[in-house]
């Protein structure tokens, strides 16, 4: 699946799946206007009758409910969203996944055990939330061998979803943020009971604000993620799908990019669900243990 703005990869990676199988079909759909934007009817009905499928397109289709009643239906999927490019193929697809699937099989321990997170950045950010009852995600770490199996390329990334209306604090993006890119000027974000109800921060915050607000629900506004990426070849360059995966050098202490996303996918929590999956990262954070924990 593609669009014509990554139809080339597309056509490249349909060339790479005819030397496996005869069996391979290239589906181009509309361009999306956000990430999550569902794809045509048509096309969720053609996903559930492949055996595997590969989507390089220009806004992420992972957490739409095509992609969750393919993976249901036991269709394994690399979901590629998010900016990809060829130079961040090179990259970041030829390597050994299996020292980053153990990486994030090691921060998703952690988070199992977890109940509460706390967030400090020297940047600004300060924000709190209970995990307490939720899991750590992403154990597959980029090998999807199995059934049914799914996730992003380039991958690398535990993750997990906060309890509903629970995160309140400030965090800042100095990185780069999903339909915005690179961050000339950071956006502080102010969050009050599970929602960003403040943007602050010129115009790149702006920009942040009204891609949430045309989704048309509160809902867009939920704080529905922390994702720590454990890939130690993704950079931030401005595209969503790498540094939602990576780690950058000049981390402290552990070198994992953290994110947040303001919409729930309602398979990691329990209630909430929203077109509309942003991402933030910021350059750098320090881990250290809660009061009592």
């Amino acid at each position: 699946m593609t669009d014509r703005n990554k139809r080339s990869i597309g056509e490249a990676f349909a060339g790479a799946a005819g030397v496996l199988t005869e069996k391979v079909e290239v589906v181009e759909i509309p361009v999306a206007q956000f990430n999550g934007q569902a794809p045509p009817a048509y096309v969720a009905q053609k996903m559930l009758g492949a055996s595997v499928i590969l989507m390089p397109v220009t806004m992420s289709l992972s957490w739409t409910h095509a992609r969750m009643a393919a993976t249901e239906q036991g269709v394994r999927i690399a979901s590629m969203g998010g900016g990809l490019q060829d130079e961040i193929i090179l990259r970041t697809f030829c390597i050994d996944y299996a020292p980053i699937r153990r990486r994030v099989n090691q921060i998703c321990d952690l988070l199992d055990r977890a109940e509460a997170i706390r967030i400090t950045t020297s940047a600004g950010t300060d924000i709190s939330f209970r995990v307490r009852g939720r899991r750590g995600r992403g154990r597959k770490g980029g090998i999807y061998t199995e059934k049914g199996a799914w996730g992003n390329l380039p991958c690398g990334e535990a993750f997990t979803a906060p309890v509903e209306g629970e995160t309140n604090g400030v965090y800042v993006i100095d990185a780069s943020q999903a339909g915005v890119g690179r961050v000339e000027q950071p956006i502080k974000v102010t969050v009050r009971d599970g929602f960003a109800v403040r943007f602050e921060g010129g115009q790149e915050a702006t920009v942040l604000r009204k891609m949430l607000e045309q989704v048309g629900s509160r809902l867009a506004f939920n704080i529905a993620e922390l994702g720590i990426g454990c890939n130690d070849k993704a950079r931030v360059t401005g595209a969503t799908i790498e540094p939602d995966a990576g780690h950058v050098p000049h981390c402290t202490r552990q070198q994992h990019l953290l994110r947040r996303q303001c919409r729930r996918r309602y398979s990691r929590g329990r209630y909430i669900d929203c077109a509309q999956h942003l991402v933030r990262r910021p350059a750098d954070y320090e881990r250290r243990p809660a009061a009592g924990r």
